[in-house]
């Protein structure tokens, strides 16, 4: 797994509030912050014992591009829902890289920092 930290992933972006309670690396955050939540396929494997707060990639930053532009965040929650190489963003990190917050989903292109 440690080959794909260098590797450029192709995904959805969708979007979602961050100040809803803590994430699953065990962290607070505001709507504000550029952060984001990594797919389940691609954060499970990094989780010791079943502890998501200890994931070896909670913290690390990611270049996400899109059709609007790009931006670095930082991955601090998990998305069940997402697919492999999906990122569920905040909603201003949203909006650099897709645009409106009504478009919902977006293509993206993302690599690790």
């Amino acid at each position: 797994m440690l080959t794909e930290l260098s590797d450029t992933f192709k995904g959805e972006a969708t979007h979602y509030s961050v100040s809803v309670g803590f994430t699953a690396c065990g962290t607070m955050h505001s709507d504000s912050e550029y952060i984001a939540a990594l797919n389940s396929a691609q954060f499970d494997p990094h989780t010791p014992n079943g502890n998501p707060n200890r994931n070896s990639l909670c913290n690390k930053l990611a270049n996400v591009v899109g059709p609007k532009g790009s931006v670095t965040v930082k991955i601090v929650d998990k998305c069940p829902g997402c697919h492999y190489g999906d990122l569920d963003l905040s909603e201003p990190a949203f909006k650099v890289v897709i645009g409106d917050l009504g478009i919902g989903r977006g293509q993206i292109t993302w690599k690790w920092l």
